[in-house]
């Protein structure tokens, strides 16, 4: 195999190693960020306990129900959490 074919090749494979990583993580990531953000509006300003962020990771996966126990827990009101819950859903 030439050097130039070689060349291309690794570079190809770079770029859709790192293009599809870069497009896949970040939405999971902005949707926590979302549920996070939600509740910390509500806290008007104060960093979300590690009991919220727990509590949003777990409504990342669909388990809306389970997300809301939780973010009630850490004493957010159930509208919010509903809400906070559906962003990180999406």
């Amino acid at each position: 195999m030439r050097t130039s074919t070689r060349i291309a090749s690794v570079l190809t494979g770079l770029t859709l190693a790192f293009g599809g990583a870069a497009l896949t993580a970040p939405a999971a990531h902005a949707d926590v960020n979302a549920c996070i953000n939600q509740v910390e509006r509500e806290l008007r300003g104060g960093e979300a306990p590690e009991a919220v962020r727990a509590a949003c990771y777990v409504g990342l996966s669909g388990a809306g129900d389970e997300c809301v126990a939780g973010l009630a827990e850490s004493n957010v009101t159930h509208a919010t959490a509903v809400t906070a819950c559906r962003a990180a859903a999406q």
